[in-house]
């Protein structure tokens, strides 16, 4: 692997977190993405195949490279400190625009089997709080990509 988990997390949320070189960003964002996902017990093949369409269209990542990432963000989510903590770091290291596509990515991990589970509604409420996003354009996200579909 590219870095052990251990000292990523431990640099994640060290007190006074820089902002993140774009591959460590990728792969908490990544992480909280599949954290998401796997917040109802039901991660699935198309929720899987969402968070590597997001990847590949935010990263410009191709195939290999965008399983590779969620792989690498599934043994991250595994062994991240509890949501508070390691979305509070997210929010201390990366950029408010980003943050708030972040929210938008959520959203389409959430929507990507048709259902809202309330373990996955409850999450993403959270999180977006600890990221800072307000309900309201949480909202708007949600209903962006709520068109889409």
């Amino acid at each position: 692997m590219r870095l052990m988990f251990g000292e990523f997390l431990k640099r994640l949320t060290a007190p006074e977190t820089d902002a993140l070189p774009d591959e460590d960003a990728r792969l908490a964002l990544t992480a909280l993405l599949v954290r998401i996902a796997r917040s109802d017990n039901d991660y699935s093949d198309g929720e899987k195949d969402r968070i590597d369409r997001i990847n590949a269209g935010r990263y410009g990542l191709g195939p290999g490279a965008v399983s590779a990432l969620r792989e690498e963000a599934e043994a991250l989510e595994a062994e991240a400190p509890d949501t508070v903590r390691f979305t509070r770091a997210i929010k201390d290291a990366v950029p408010y625009e980003d943050r708030l596509s972040v929210v938008k990515a959520l959203w389409e991990v959430v929507l990507a089997d048709g259902e809202r589970a309330k373990e996955e509604d409850a999450l993403v409420r959270m999180t977006t709080s600890f990221l800072g996003i307000s309900d309201r354009d949480s909202a708007l996200a949600r209903q962006g990509v709520s068109a889409q579909k």
